[in-house]
């Protein structure tokens, strides 16, 4: 991230962003005050709002079904890049809207607040969250294992693997059947034959 003397903005534009921050961060410490029945959050309740938090600072960040949320702050370029528009405030806000971590405090705050006022509803949506940041993980590692297991196999021209011509994928009861074949290491009894 640039330096504020590198940007088109002024640290009074910061100061705003800050200020915005702390005064809707001290109305929710005096709503919490003001609610009977103990703690507003229980320690259980934690781990599951990191994770809403995570998924809902990934999705406004990131994803291209919020693209309209950035648009008036940040220019999309191909391949990816984001740059924040604008001068001042608006491109401030646009190094917010670039940042998933900046803009993780700002939904942190938001989730607790609905979970203070409106702890039924929140539960829901947190849950909602969080299990959509449960399945970005199980994907992220899904692709992690499905990468480092074609890292194992040989490229084009290499090995006898590669001379065969490639086979229509069984359906059903005969899929589970070359699976079985498959789970030995050599492709089944052929594999074995043909090495040995």
């Amino acid at each position: 991230m640039d330096s504020a003397s590198d940007t088109p903005t002024q640290p009074v534009d910061y100061a705003a962003l800050s200020a915005g921050y702390g005064a809707l961060l001290g109305a929710l410490v005096l709503a919490a005050r003001r609610r009977d029945g103990g703690e507003p959050l229980r320690p259980g309740e934690l781990v599951p709002l990191g994770a809403a938090c995570f998924a809902l600072s990934k999705l406004v960040t990131k994803e291209k079904a919020e693209s309209w949320v950035r648009q008036p702050f940040v220019e999309e370029r191909p391949g990816g890049e984001r740059r924040p528009k604008g001068r001042r405030l608006r491109y401030a806000v646009g190094e917010l809207l670039s940042c998933s971590r900046c803009t993780g405090a700002w939904s942190a705050l938001g989730l607790v607040a609905l979970r203070v006022a409106r702890p039924q509803e929140a539960r829901v949506l947190n849950t909602v969250l969080a299990v959509s940041a449960v399945n970005d993980f199980l994907h992220g590692g899904f692709s992690a294992l499905c990468s480092a297991a074609d890292a194992g196999r040989p490229s084009e021209g290499q090995g006898a693997l590669s001379r065969r011509a490639p086979r229509a994928e069984p359906a059903g009861p005969d899929r589970a059947r070359a699976e079985d074949a498959q789970g030995d290491g050599g492709g089944g009894r052929r594999g074995r034959a043909a090495s040995g």
